[in-house]
């Protein structure tokens, strides 16, 4: 995500969407009663209102909606932000209901009446250039491209080509361009601290150079994916696949585990946790809560459900009383096993009384 302009005594900050992990992160970031601004397309009536029949037509236009509703659709790669306009051109009438449709590449404006600790974190978070911990390597049996991930986008850092041989010898050139292959792999995972390696090829390419690789360290950071060529814009065509997001995935999702094992060890020493509704919220009064974990599965339950006032206003004292708020993930394990305690826990300062 890129942060295009923020003004936070006003609580506006304007963002570039550039990932479908930018999404989540709006996605835990915007809230009922926020306003979001941008343009969008929108249907507008052509015509008197004195016309029974007017003609519809789709048009680019700057709207500014009051937050009702946020869905993220990881399957559709698109987070609908929903609410009522609140400014619009004039053939727009204001108190109707618009959606916006998120998705990459969407600039839009997010104001808040107050920016809590944990989301302006996340936002620098989202908006930070992090050292890349994700090599990829497009291939055949002839070239080979190697490319370290950025944020926006990713580095080329060689580019090798294997001599191409007569039939009668090319399965021996074939064995050792492969084993090259590995070695520029090995070189670069140790210089840059990889921790993911995309590897992918049209055709079985990349299952015969896996049948050459006999380091088991190496083995298990690899992430086979398809591509249609070992170019450039085969690295374009890797970048976009659904094995490349979950690599990227794997980070976040690491550290949001540890976190609830820290909270399941508090939980079996029967000392500084406690978990559920009534709870937490009561933890968070005193302001006993260290961390409050919550996941995103329950955010959303609070806010069909209608009782969104009371998580957010224990997310409120925690922020005030300098306590961490994590957003955890309902996808994977730790974010599971959170949702099975209730779907919010605190990690305590002080053991409470009852």
């Amino acid at each position: 995500m890129k942060l295009l302009h923020s003004n936070l005594k006003k609580g506006e900050a304007k963002v570039l969407t550039q990932n479908l992990d930018d999404l989540w992160y709006l996605s835990s970031m915007i809230e009922p009663k926020d306003f979001v601004q941008g343009r969008t397309l929108r249907k507008i009536r052509i015509g008197s209102r004195d016309e029974k029949a007017k003609e519809a037509v789709k048009k680019p236009i700057f709207i500014r909606i009051m937050v009702e509703n946020v869905e993220f659709s990881k399957h559709s790669n698109v987070l609908r932000v929903s609410g009522v306009i609140k400014a619009a051109p004039e053939e727009v009438p204001l108190g109707e209901h618009h959606t916006f449709n998120i998705d990459e590449d969407t600039s839009i404006t997010l104001i808040k009446e107050q920016w809590l600790k944990y989301q302006l974190d996340k936002l620098k978070d989202a908006c930070s250039e992090k050292k890349s911990s994700l090599l990829m390597c497009v291939h055949d049996r002839e070239e080979a491209y190697f490319a370290l991930f950025k944020k926006y986008g990713y580095e080329i850092l060689s580019h090798i080509h294997g001599n191409v041989q007569k039939k009668a010898e090319e399965s021996t050139r074939k064995e050792n361009f492969y084993l090259t292959i590995i070695e520029k792999l090995k070189e670069y995972v140790e210089r840059h601290k990889i921790k993911q390696v995309i590897v992918a090829s049209p055709a079985f390419w990349k299952e015969d150079l896996m049948k050459e690789l006999k380091d088991s360290e190496l083995r298990q950071k690899i992430i086979l994916a398809t591509c249609s060529s070992a170019t450039k814009n085969g690295i374009d065509e890797v970048i976009k696949r659904p094995e490349v997001r979950e690599a990227l995935k794997q980070e976040r999702t690491a550290k949001e585990m540890k976190k609830v094992e820290e909270l399941f060890v508090e939980i079996a020493k029967s000392n500084l946790a406690v978990y559920g509704l009534k709870e937490t919220e009561n933890a968070s009064l005193i302001g006993a809560v260290k961390e409050l974990l919550i996941t995103d599965s329950f955010i959303r339950k609070s806010r069909s459900e209608n009782f969104y006032n009371r998580v957010e206003n224990i997310m409120k004292a925690v922020d005030k009383t300098k306590g961490e708020v994590e957003i955890i993930s309902s996808e994977h394990e730790g974010g599971k096993k959170l949702d099975g305690l209730g779907g919010i826990a605190a990690i305590l300062r002080f053991k409470m009384k009852y």
